[in-house]
């Protein structure tokens, strides 16, 4: 099947105090700030059911990422050897999408404060997705 082109619609953006790749960990439970998820208006009825404690997948737009890189050093650590990016986390892939599993800590209005977010400043929100707890024999 060949392939359709298609656009994605942010339906918010990431508010972080961490502002460069740089200086953002590696991944959310390795010391990521808290942050706010800011959601456009017209998805606020989405965001009905959301609750504390509730944990989530964010999907992201990872902007900054170059989508040129194929292969990476995992973890940017060059005594690793290449590996193709599909079977790392890195950001730099052909399309930079971030998964993030994170706790809510709050919700007020559009705004909804997570912990273990890695993502930077200003990083566009595709989609919010609960995470599920496993059932025995899944």
């Amino acid at each position: 099947m060949p392939y359709q082109e298609f656009a994605l619609t942010p339906v918010g953006h990431v508010s972080s105090i961490l502002t460069d790749r740089a200086s953002a960990p590696k991944q959310g439970t390795e010391g990521a700030p808290e942050a706010w998820l800011v959601f456009e208006p017209a998805v606020f009825p989405a965001l009905d059911g959301l609750r504390p404690g509730d944990r989530i997948f964010v999907l992201t737009w990872l902007h900054l990422s170059p989508r040129d890189v194929l292969s990476v050093h995992p973890r940017d650590d060059p005594s690793t050897p290449m590996r193709g990016v599909f079977a790392t986390r890195s950001p730099d892939r052909p399309n930079p999408i971030g998964l993030h599993p994170v706790e809510i800590l709050e919700v007020t209005g559009r705004r909804v404060r997570v912990r273990d977010l890695e993502a930077l400043d200003g990083t566009p929100i595709l989609d919010v997705k609960p995470i599920l707890p496993c059932e025995p024999g899944t």
